[in-house]
């Protein structure tokens, strides 16, 4: 039982605890105290480590005071103290010689004021404040080295914030030395900031005017915005957290929920918690600061460190601030791919918002789209896709249908916001927001009502450079994202401890001794040229070459040159065959060319197409070279040596880790499925225990069968339960999808800008990662590398002078950059309004590209959703229907559905597809196949229907139902 003794003694811990915590550096603490044992004093270590030292130091104190109590434990926790340097947290807990509330509340202001100007002292010469403030004893020798430690690794601010940290810790009547040091070390301005005065009395009352009021100096303003702002606070009882709430209104001027720190990594936690607790590192509460006083706010933190989570914390505790007000909270999460709906729903926000609110999520795939808007009405959070939103905001503004409004929501959480620019779906949404904003300023004005607009957070790991080559551009460019966004500010931070950083590699590839494979296709080529007296001047198999070939064939089509275009036709898929065998197998590319030409000279056996002079020419030069390439495609000493270098790495990191699990980035569907299909019929690989499976696209613009959204998330499951540990993916995986497990990605032979580059580098999140680049031949990918390096350090460079920007030149600037956006936008509107006004009566045929028949008219076309239909009888004549092997039943809503492809019946020429809508068929045209003739001029390219400003009526289905179902009928008869 333990003595009145202890028990006053504990009470007396107790009621200190929430400033003692303050006061304790756990490590020396625990280094000197003998009454824990080791076990325990790991585990806070650990926690010290992992949450945060405050969090160490609670524990630390629970633990002094678990009992039963070994004999002299209080005296022995008072030594600990004193001699790990802590000797005013040992003055706090003195039962004969309590501290005096007086003296300890002017030690409060003191650590206030240095609070407050932190930013400002940070730019102290580190060094030198640091050996003068150990010669007066302000610090310990274990503070000076860490300072000096921290000022090597990180900087003279990152030393000097330590230095702040640890001279508050002391015994009163460091204020005035402190003074005295920045006088006698001729920091004069930070001296005058600071009171200029060794009188620490004389402060108070200038600390009692920064409490009432609001600070206007530059360094206050940035004390609570700056992420490297530092919370300090040493009071008998201070406040757990800064009213981070201050100025949203004077109810809502209340802590947030105070939350225990958890043992498990807040980052890396995958299954989710019990409860709705949720914890912060240290640099995610920072950049979380202003979102949580109301503002708008850009998150820029690297893959893999949490930006989720904060957003899941600023939900939780926007949801909470809004209850205790009385008004409800409507919250909604955009994403730019099916996939992160799911991923975010389940990993994050429903599993710590579950337990207080209603979550939801709704994507394409979803059949709750369609009540999207009860959706909103019924629940708190809503995950969904970013061009469901924007559909159901135009119905709003049209009014045809009930719609949401922006005024309906409270908060827009808007995930890889890098996107929200020009073209993009949120910055249409955003638009509406900025339009709505600048509205609301007039009406003040005229003191009418305004429409409340939800607050909104931005989360990338990346804005980007947008191109820019120069430092100004690159700055542009981010401010630009953030006046889209209506952001307050960019808030980015160091993540010291917990930053990641995989080891980079590139691998450089050599040039084949012998290539006979390639030279045969070189050969056919070269025939080619002189068969339609083309005389190409680049390298064959180039990006210039391609580009070359595809202007030959337009300008062909267009001028009804049949040979030169069919030609132009088939060396584009040789130059591509040789980009393959360069990237893939020989086998693979001879695959490739294969059947493209059996699809092209005989598609359908049933059917006799006629066949021109040329295209058997074509055929017959194919064959004739075929059993040649054959042959050396089944030679792997003439393989490429990119696929060896490949090999190699894989093999590497299988052998060399535990548990192996990586990405390999390629450029194509085609070379996704080829390496896949590689990596599983080799038996080194196996031996390994490499399992790899492929994810690409769903979307149905390639030659190359699509993969459903369902299809992409067992792939991803697989791979992320360990059923899979390799994938190989295109470009479809490289953004927000995350897999915490990964420690190796490898880039093969695809760069694209720095942007990709960071996200696809950050998909390897696991401790001791790897990022490598395999150079393939004529990709470039090596130099594109180091470009993309150098704009990643211009960005940062970038982001960091926002940063620094005075808050009204960047206002000002936000101001005239949205001012700017919305007349280009209104512009832009007014364009393409008088563009439809002029384009209503032009006159357009088509005409078949392969064999230049005349098709239709526009006055054959009507639009049944976003597609064009061809709704005269007579078009049927004209084509024949195939199966399309590339497309499985696919879904566009929920009346349409495709399975077939149409094709020219003399040529063979695909057209488009036969769409199924509300069981009628519809001949659904692509209007890349045809020759174009708008206004008697044919147009060179009209590769999509926005090239061609023609609009077209609605489809009357009553109309063509009805001449269905006569030709039916007199088919019966």
């Amino acid at each position: 039982m333990a003595s009145e003794s202890d028990e006053r003694k504990e009470r007396l811990i107790d009621d200190v605890r929430p400033s003692l915590r303050k006061r304790i550096v756990v490590e020396r603490v625990l280094d000197q105290l003998h009454t824990i044992e080791n076990d325990q004093k790991e585990e806070i270590r650990q926690k010290a480590r992992s949450v945060s030292e405050l969090a160490a130091a609670d524990v630390l104190i629970s633990a002094v005071l678990r009992k039963p109590h070994a004999p002299g434990w209080f005296q022995a926790f008072v030594d600990a103290l004193i001699h790990s340097g802590c000797e005013y947290a040992a003055d706090c807990i003195q039962p004969d010689n309590p501290v005096d509330p007086a003296v300890e509340a002017e030690n409060y202001d003191c650590v206030k004021l240095i609070e407050i100007l932190s930013p400002s002292l940070m730019d102290m010469k580190t060094d030198v404040v640091n050996l003068e403030c150990s010669a007066k004893e302000l610090i310990t020798q274990d503070d000076v080295e860490k300072i000096k430690t921290i000022t090597a690794n990180e900087g003279n601010r990152g030393g000097a914030r330590e230095l702040l940290r640890s001279i508050v810790r002391g015994r009163p009547g460091w204020f005035s030395q402190f003074l005295e040091i920045l006088r006698g070390t001729d920091h004069k301005h930070l001296y005058e900031l600071t009171g200029g005065s060794s009188d620490c009395d004389k402060t108070v009352g200038k600390l009692s005017l920064l409490k009432d009021e609001p600070v206007e100096s530059e360094a206050a303003a940035g004390s609570q915005d700056s992420p490297e702002c530092m919370v300090i606070s040493s009071t008998n009882d201070p406040p757990e957290e800064q009213d981070l709430y201050q100025g949203v209104s004077a109810k809502s001027r209340q802590l947030p929920d105070s939350v225990e720190p958890s043992t498990s990594d807040p980052v890396e936690a995958a299954g989710g918690p019990e409860n709705d607790d949720i914890v912060l590192r240290d640099y995610q509460m920072n950049v979380a600061r202003p979102a949580l006083e109301g503002k708008n706010i850009i998150i820029c933190l690297p893959t893999g460190s949490g930006k989720t989570r904060v957003a899941v914390y600023i939900t939780k505790k926007h949801l909470d601030h809004r209850r205790k007000e009385g008004c409800s909270g409507k919250v909604i999460i955009l994403v730019n791919k099916v996939p992160l709906v799911e991923q975010h729903f389940n990993a994050e926000f429903q599993p710590f918002l579950k337990h207080k609110y209603k979550v939801e999520r709704v994507s394409g795939d979803s059949q709750l789209k369609i009540s999207f808007t009860e959706i909103v009405k019924n629940n708190d959070v809503i995950v969904c896709t970013a061009q469901i939103l924007e559909n159901y905001l135009e119905r709003a503004n049209t009014g045809e249908d009930e719609g949401v409004d922006l005024s309906d929501l409270t908060l827009i959480v808007i995930d890889e916001c890098h996107h929200t620019q020009k073209g993009g779906v949120y910055n249409h949404i955003m638009m509406r927001y900025l339009t709505q904003k600048h509205k609301n300023i007039r009406l003040k004005k005229e003191q009418k009502k305004t429409l409340p607009l939800p607050q909104i957070l931005g989360l990338t790991a990346s804005p980007g450079v947008g191109g820019a080559t120069k430092m100004e551009k690159a700055e542009d460019h981010i401010l630009r994202i953030c006046a889209n966004l209506d952001a307050f500010k960019i808030m980015t931070t160091d993540l010291g401890q917990f930053k990641r950083e995989p080891r980079k590699s590139i691998q450089t590839v050599e040039d084949r001794k012998e290539d006979p494979f390639g030279d045969v296709i070189k050969n056919i080529m070269n025939d080619i040229h002189t068969h339609a007296q083309l005389n190409p001047t680049f390298d064959l198999g180039s990006q210039t070459y391609e580009q070359w070939v595809v202007q030959k064939e337009r300008i062909a089509a267009t001028e009804e040159n049949p040979k030169v275009r069919v030609c132009a036709e088939h060396l584009k898929q040789y130059s591509e065959g040789l980009n393959l065998c360069n990237t893939i197998r020989m086998r693979d590319a001879l695959n490739f060319l294969t059947e493209y030409q059996e699809e092209e000279i005989s598609p359908d056996a049933e059917l006799v197409i006629k066949t021109t002079e040329t295209e058997q020419f074509l055929f017959n030069l194919f064959e004739g070279k075929k059993k040649d390439l054959k042959q050396l495609s089944e030679k792997p000493e003439f393989e490429n040596d990119s696929l060896s270098k490949l090999r190699g790495k894989v093999l590497h990191e299988f052998t060399s880790r535990d548990k192996a699990r990586g990405i390999i980035f390629t450029k194509t569907r085609r070379s996704a499925i080829a390496l896949s299909q590689w990596i599983q019929e080799n038996p080194k690989f196996a031996d390994v225990g490499v399992k790899a499976y492929h994810v690409i696209g769903a979307g149905d613009q390639s030659v190359v069968k699509p993969m459903t959204s369902a299809e992409q998330r067992d792939v991803l499951t697989k791979f992320r339960d360990g059923e899979v540990n390799l994938l190989i993916a295109t470009t479809v995986a490289e953004e927000g999808l995350d897999i915490a497990a990964c420690n190796f990605v490898i880039r093969y032979g695809l760069v694209t800008n720095e942007i990709a580059m960071i996200q696809a580098r950050g998909r390897g999140r696991a401790e001791d990662s790897s990022y490598t680049l395999v150079d393939v031949k004529n990709s470039g990918v090596a130099e594109k590398e180091c470009v993309n390096e150098y704009r990643i350090t211009m960005m940062n460079k970038a982001i960091d002078k926002i940063r620094t920007l005075k808050q009204e030149d960047y206002d000002r600037r936000m101001l005239e950059y949205q001012m700017q956006a919305i007349m280009e936008g209104r512009m832009r509107m007014k364009k393409k309004q008088r563009q439809q006004r002029q384009t209503e009566k032009g006159e357009v045929k088509f005409s078949c590209r392969s064999c230049s028949k005349h098709v239709c008219t526009g006055e054959d076309i009507e639009m049944v959703d976003v597609h064009r239909v061809n709704v005269s009888l007579e078009f049927r004549k004209l084509f024949i229907k195939r199966e399309n092997t590339t497309l499985q039943e696919r879904h566009f809503d929920s009346e349409t559905e495709t399975n077939d492809y149409i094709a020219c019946k003399d040529c063979g020429q695909r057209w488009g597809s036969m769409m199924l809508y509300r069981g009628i068929d519809c001949p659904c045209l692509h209007v890349k196949n045809f020759v174009v003739t708008f206004n008697g001029k044919k147009k060179t390219k009209c590769t999509s229907w926005i090239d061609l400003k023609m609009s077209f009526p609605n489809f009357d289905y009553i109309k063509y139902g009805s001449d269905q179902l006569g030709k039916s009928s007199d088919e019966d008869d």
